[in-house]
């Protein structure tokens, strides 16, 4: 059995595989106040949810893995006690220190934004000195079951500045204060340690159940798709409309939002729209979205021609702070109008896609959908024909099952 466990925006959620990849179980636990998030309130997800996991399936434990959300940093002291409070994925106070960077970070770099790993790294150890750990929210958890603290891996380091190209800390970053704190970096899913005796024997888990590093928590929803071969993509249909697909070149283009992971051997390259289904959610609820959507033909263009943003800016394939929603004209026909969005949602998908391909992705074949958007077959319908390619539902879409999944296949390579 190997245990996946994703620690998201809203709370907690866990999932425990066989080694035919099958789910045995699942759990999950909504965090106190997803907007008000500490340490605290993670380490009590994480015990709760080893607490109810049964005893059967956590004897059997042989891998568990921790995804966490990007950009999510803290400070802790030698104990691993945190010492400063949580940073969010979103916090954006690092400003000043954002500014710092685009002086001294490489031209367009993914660290020069006050939401960055960085940013915040540079903002908390101006504010809390007694510090000897800078550690991510999946870094810390997993220390929290192997013992072993500075330890993160390549993709939650991405944003930090990370070299995932040369496989470590670069020049320019080491110049600055206080890095003795960065953690030692390595790959996602490798193996750390076995998992600490006490929590072992606390939960009923294995001795030998070997403890992994972690990943990101959009990563390891990739993951849960189980692609592993270049030509797929994979969108996912949440509040905004995030693109990824595996490339053999590296591709990173900030100024159209794009970059890449490494992932094994390949390249996970993508971006997120600001656009997507969060903006539906401002006009329809389910039962209209089920409603109306019963009277569109997915088969014909609305004339209708919209960029459906929230707010203005956008991130990708438009890099645009400025851009402003194209929502008017508005038909009487609700139906009507939600053709249009829809249709206007479809078309920055492909854009999206199509901005990859142009910058070096390899040719679609064919798109796995996740998220809440994925269930309405005549948006899936409207998308596979704009697109030009089979669009069809993931089986598996949560975080927790990617991280197993992730569990899983590094076990299988030692």
């Amino acid at each position: 059995m190997f245990l996946g466990i994703d620690f998201g925006t809203t709370g907690a959620r866990a999932c425990a595989v066989a080694a035919d990849k099958s789910i045995q179980w699942e759990n999950i636990l909504a965090y106190p106040d997803a907007n008000q998030q500490s340490a605290s309130d993670w380490r009590d997800a994480l015990f709760v949810l080893l607490d109810a996991m049964p005893k059967s399936i956590a004897s059997k434990l042989r891998g568990i893995a921790i995804d966490g959300t990007s950009s999510t940093v803290l400070l802790f002291d030698a104990q691993l006690k945190p010492v400063s409070p949580a940073l969010l994925y979103n916090d954006s106070r690092a400003q000043i220190e954002a500014l710092r960077l685009r002086d001294c970070a490489p031209a367009n770099s993914l660290v020069a934004t006050a939401t960055s790993g960085l940013a915040k790294f540079l903002w908390l150890t101006k504010r809390y000195p007694e510090a000897r750990y800078f550690l991510h929210q999946a870094d810390w958890l997993t220390a929290l079951l192997s013992g072993q603290a500075g330890i993160s891996d390549y993709h939650n380091a991405l944003k930090d500045g990370y070299d995932v190209g040369s496989l470590c800390w670069p020049e320019w970053l080491m110049t600055m204060p206080h890095t003795e704190l960065l953690p030692r970096v390595v790959a996602p899913g490798a193996i750390i340690s076995t998992i600490q005796p006490d929590i072992a024997s606390r939960y009923g888990i294995s001795e030998e159940c070997l403890i992994h590093a972690g990943t990101t928590d959009s990563n390891a929803a990739f993951m849960a798709s189980d692609v592993h071969e270049t030509g797929i993509g994979v969108t996912a249909l949440g509040t905004t409309l995030v693109l990824k697909q595996l490339s053999e070149q590296r591709i990173d283009a900030p100024e159209y939002g794009i970059y890449s992971h490494k992932y094994g051997d390949l390249w996970l390259v993508g971006g997120a729209s600001n656009a997507g289904a969060g903006v539906l959610r401002e006009y329809f609820n389910d039962a209209q979205l089920l409603s109306l959507s019963t009277r569109i033909d997915p088969c014909i263009d609305s004339h209708l021609d919209y960029y459906p943003l929230s707010k203005a800016g956008e991130r990708f394939p438009i890099n645009d702070s400025s851009l402003k929603p194209r929502l008017t004209p508005r038909p009487a026909d609700n139906a009507e109008f939600l053709h249009g969005v829809l249709q206007g949602l479809a078309r920055i998908e492909a854009a999206g896609y199509a901005k990859l391909a142009q910058l070096g992705a390899p040719p679609l074949q064919r798109v796995l959908s996740n998220g809440g958007g994925a269930k309405n077959l005549v948006w899936q319908l409207m998308r596979e024909r704009i697109l030009g390619v089979p669009v069809v539902m993931s089986t598996y879409t949560q975080a927790a099952y990617g991280s197993a999944l992730m569990a899983l296949g590094n076990a299988e390579n030692t």
